[in-house]
């Protein structure tokens, strides 16, 4: 099923919505497949079984036209909504995919059809806490493979399946959700499973959109909405040319917690220019609970 014009916009914050400096999008302007840069695959696939996969550029969009290349010596093209469908392998434990052009691999462990029961539906592993700006990472069993074939609420309103198998979904949360705890159900055909309760979360990025000089340090402010919990969130930078992230190229840190839950990164300058970093949020997976 083709994602919208409109609906495929929303996409926009899957990475970098917490971006400094957002590229504008326009809807009638598809991404070109050589800004891929973001490969979706299901952590874990049944062997066997239809998987669906999905690219995106920087800015989070939706590929179409991307080759990707499989370990196995497949590769296949993302279609007009920059996913692709598949078939896991029979007989190898895991399986790595790459970006023709780019690199580094993303890899997905195979399970057997017998360590995934197929007549139910199941949520074995899901994060407590997540952000309304990424992907929802579920784990269970009695998913659909095809990514629409999947009926997913969050509060009530339609979440977007990215990538998929019958053991793993990826899910973007509806873009008009305010932060806070939210009911997630999920259906494929008949089977479906218990409802469950994830707590969404807001990261607001606050920080001077002045160019960075060389040697200045420039303080980032992330303030987190919908929660009053400590956080684990973690920092990458993306234009290492420009700055350097005091602690790495990723830094990690966690938020004070309370009705003011902030967290702190650093920047250095390393030359004149716009810098560009992403905020995520760590949150383990856990057992559902309602």
């Amino acid at each position: 099923m083709p994602i919208s014009p409109t609906r495929r916009k929303l996409l926009l914050p899957l990475f970098a919505s917490l971006l400094l400096i957002v590229v504008p999008f326009f809807a009638q302007e598809a991404p070109s497949p050589s800004h891929a840069r973001i490969l979706l695959l299901p952590r874990k696939l049944v062997s066997g079984e239809r998987a669906t996969l999905a690219v995106l550029d920087i800015n989070g969009r939706l590929t179409p036209g991307v080759t990707v290349l499989f370990t196995d010596g497949d590769k296949l093209v993302t279609d007009a909504t920059g996913r692709a469908f598949f078939v896991a392998p029979l007989d190898a434990p895991k399986l790595f995919a790459t970006i023709e052009g780019r690199p580094g691999r993303v890899s997905s462990t195979i399970l057997t059809a017998a360590q995934v029961p197929s007549a139910t539906q199941a949520v074995t592993l899901v994060p407590r806490v997540a952000s309304l700006a990424d992907r929802l990472e579920i784990t269970g069993h009695g998913f659909c493979g095809v990514a629409d074939a999947n009926h997913v609420t969050i509060g009530g309103l339609p979440g977007l399946v990215l990538a998929s198998s019958p053991a793993y979904l990826a899910v973007l949360p509806p873009t008009d959700m305010d932060p806070g705890p939210a009911q997630v159900q999920i259906s494929c055909g008949q089977k479906s499973s218990a409802p469950f309760t994830v707590v969404f979360v807001s990261l607001d990025l606050e920080a001077s959109y002045e160019p960075l000089a060389p040697g200045e340090h420039r303080a980032i402010t992330v303030r987190v909405r919908g929660s009053r919990a400590p956080l684990r969130l973690e920092a990458h930078n993306l234009s290492p040319e420009v700055a350097d992230l005091v602690g790495g190229p990723s830094a990690r840190a966690e938020s004070s917690g309370g009705a003011d839950n902030t967290a702190k990164f650093e920047l250095v300058g390393r030359q004149h220019g716009s810098f560009i970093i992403s905020i995520r949020l760590i949150a383990p997976a856990v057992a559902p609970k309602l």
